[in-house]
């Protein structure tokens, strides 16, 4: 080929002109989930919808923000933000837009096959295969799972290093993205993962959406079936067999007896768990005779249905048990049902948090979260991205091993948690019910960092408990034998109060005095090996209410249930009667409570008996003050209320 001297010139010129551009590697996996096989290379022609999460603005300065609003020393406490002032404070800064779009354009991406998603996170555009990987430096395959699901990914992929700051993430590339049936009515074939999202370890598909599933291990353990009539004398039988008096009992807080308009109360359940109005009806016509044929508001977020079809205790009980109790307890507030999910995929978390923030829904990981229309039936679509409120306690009764989600995910739903409290709400999650280990009792492996069978390993925290925007419930028991009157123990009976530390998130600066006084007076009997001992991260429960021997109508009879489920809900009653009390007063809601909590420790029974055992050791033990087994204590309603009226 003839190139002339002036042409040559020319493109050493240019070439000397370009700055030096440094690619880093952004994500990358070192092998691949099970069941996936390499299968070929992707042809160079084939067309990629390439979405790039772009870094949101202010996430440094969320904690300020939220304390703002949330610490009850502040002058602007309870002066909750709009879900339109919070989206413009999170929404990325011009200067990542252009930076990410600069970069695309100087790539030979064409700024008109850019466009901006609607919540303004996202940049997508289309692009063949050989540009995408001309553009992240990287190769993309075509893989094949054992049921016959096609995936195209790369193992990993740089950006330039300017860029990277700007960029959370891009898809496709090293997720797995493919929806991978979940056969949630065959429940004897649904295994909890044996491997963690651990630093290098891929997480199991699709394993947010098992949250649902009847074998999953957050559920509440059912106990024996009894005679109602047994229990006609309810207080002093609140030992064996906990009522909705006994609660009142226990925690010294009355009846419910208005309803706000302002003030709301909801309860999330994820199909295929749901209730049975028989159920309902049968319950309220021993504990609370006016409720019977009343029915929860029902907010159906992605097709969540009450189904009715499968009936039996893993598919009723947790469900029966949130609404019976709460609806009671708020009675004649009413409660909101949050059903999530169809029966085909289930539902994640961030499903639910989709439905309350549509600025939240583009950006989920579709490695984990549902996507619609389903290609494998179930509802049509569209998602539900916003369209929903949030009401101003939630409750949720299902929890992860915080070991089975990546960081980046549970990151990007903790910061979740923290807008919509700054909008407001409170939410709470149950601690679990395995004591130090997580759902279904497991620990961590130390070598692998893979679950074991619980017998031995490494303490394996829950999550959200562990996300410091949301308040973590843990369980205590009336001591057997003992009376309705007399100081709790630590759950004992059945399930042990979850608790611990993250090995994610940082120590809030509202639980630190605490925490630091639990290490500095109660040193654990353990060392790294055994937990996060840095006393720098997050430990759970906030608090705790009792969690055993509910009295629960379940499939047309009584039983007895235990577990952290039944704490939840409790609290959540408990705290919208707190609110219910402000809204009259003419004072705002709660919102986010934990500074509260941690400023007003006289508020809360402290409990000093009980531990919560697991992976072969005694686990932490109820100790004066904060501990990792029942946390402040449990509601004392009385003093509750009255340091909650004297805040502004």
């Amino acid at each position: 080929m003839h190139v002339s001297l002036f042409s040559l010139s020319a493109l050493v010129a240019t070439s000397l002109a370009l700055p030096s551009v440094n690619h880093i590697v952004h994500e990358k996996r070192d092998r691949l989930p099970p069941g996936w096989q390499y299968h070929e290379k992707l042809q160079g022609s084939k067309v990629l919808p390439m979405r790039i999460a772009l870094t949101q603005s202010n996430l440094d300065k969320a904690d300020e923000f939220l304390m703002d609003v949330s610490n009850p020393e502040s002058s602007n406490y309870g002066k909750h933000w709009t879900h339109e002032d919070i989206a413009n404070k999170f929404a990325p800064s011009v200067e990542t837009v252009d930076t990410v779009k600069s970069w695309l354009t100087s790539s030979g991406i064409a700024p008109e096959r850019i466009s901006r998603s609607q919540s303004l996170g996202w940049l997508k555009f289309d692009a063949t295969v050989a540009e995408a990987e001309n553009l992240l430096e990287t190769q993309y395959h075509l893989y094949k799972h054992t049921t016959g699901k096609p995936h195209v990914s790369c193992s990993k992929y740089h950006i330039p290093e300017h860029v990277a700051p700007h960029v959370d993430f891009i898809t496709p590339t090293v997720h797995f993205d493919v929806k991978i049936p979940q056969a949630v009515a065959k429940p004897l074939e649904k295994r909890a993962p044996t491997t963690t999202a651990a630093v290098g370890h891929p997480v199991q598909t699709k394993a947010a959406l098992g949250i649902g599933a009847p074998s999953s291990g957050s559920l509440p353990k059912k106990g024996a079936r009894i005679d109602v009539k047994a229990i006609i004398d309810e207080l002093r039988n609140c030992n064996r067999f906990i009522t909705p008096n006994c609660l009142r009992a226990l925690y010294l807080f009355p009846p419910g007896l208005t309803a706000n308009p302002q003030n709301s109360y909801g309860i999330v359940e994820y199909t295929p768990q749901a209730y049975l109005q028989d159920d309902l009806d049968l319950f309220f016509a021993n504990f609370s005779k006016n409720q019977v044929q009343r029915t929860p508001i029902l907010n159906s977020i992605n097709g969540g249905i009450i189904q009715t079809t499968q009936q039996g205790f893993q598919f009723n009980g947790e469900s029966d048990l949130d609404l019976e109790y709460a609806m009671a307890l708020v009675n004649p507030q009413k409660t909101t049902l949050y059903q999530v999910g169809d029966e085909v995929q289930g539902a994640s978390f961030n499903d639910f948090l989709d439905a309350l923030d549509a600025s939240y829904c583009a950006g989920d990981d579709p490695f984990q979260d549902a996507s619609y229309p389903n290609p494998n039936g179930g509802f049509p679509g569209p998602k539900n991205c916003g369209g929903f409120a949030a009401t101003k306690v939630i409750s949720t009764s299902y929890g992860y091993n915080e070991a089975d989600l990546t960081a980046a995910y549970e990151r990007r739903q903790c910061n979740e948690y923290m807008k919509l409290g700054l909008a407001g709400t409170s939410f709470l999650f149950s601690s679990g019910d395995n004591g130090v280990g997580g759902n279904g009792g497991r620990c961590l492996d130390p070598a692998t960092k893979d679950y074991n069978d619980g017998s031995s390993g490494i303490f394996n925290p829950g999550f959200p408990s562990t996300c410091p925007y949301i308040t973590s419930i843990g369980a205590t028991q009336i001591v057997p034998g003992a009376s309705v009157t007399a100081p709790e123990q630590a759950c004992q009976s059945v399930i042990f109060s979850g608790g611990g530390f993250s090995n994610v998130f940082p120590l809030p600066s509202y639980q630190s005095a605490a925490v630091q006084s639990f290490f500095t007076n109660y040193p654990p009997p353990y060392n790294a090996d055994r937990f996060n001992n840095s006393q720098t991260t997050r430990g759970f429960p906030d608090i705790s209410a009792n969690g055993a021997n509910y009295v629960v109508a379940v499939n047309g009879a009584f039983s007895l249930v235990y577990g952290t489920s039944a704490s939840s809900p409790t609290v959540g009653a408990i705290l919208t009667l707190v609110n219910e009390a402000r809204l009259y007063a003419g004072k705002s809601t709660l919102g986010f409570v934990n500074p509260f909590f941690y400023q007003n420790p006289g508020a809360f029974n402290d409990i000093i008996l009980g531990g919560n055992p697991g992976c072969g050791t005694p686990g932490f033990q109820s100790v004066p003050g904060w501990d990792p087994v029942t946390g402040l204590g449990t509601p004392n309603f009385p003093r509750l209320l009255s340091a909650a009226l004297k805040l502004q």
